[in-house]
């Protein structure tokens, strides 16, 4: 059975025209984004991040273990 997605916590107090225009505007400042900055850059941007969330991994790791010992 597939996993159903939770809905978005701003699904209660926002209207789904809104979600949309908000969808688009997201789409459409990533695509600026790219425009503005050579490859390069972004592929180091995104290495950069996979390295982070890597880091805070190893940390929450680190405190699950200092945790449970």
């Amino acid at each position: 059975m597939a996993e159903k997605k939770p809905s978005p916590p701003c699904k209660e107090y926002l209207s789904e025209d809104t979600r949309k225009h908000l969808k688009k505007a997201r789409k459409e400042m990533r695509k600026s984004v790219k425009a503005l900055f050579p490859p390069e850059f972004l592929e180091h941007r995104q290495a950069a991040r996979k390295e982070m969330l890597r880091a805070a991994r190893g940390m929450i790791d680190a405190a699950i273990e200092h945790i449970e010992n």
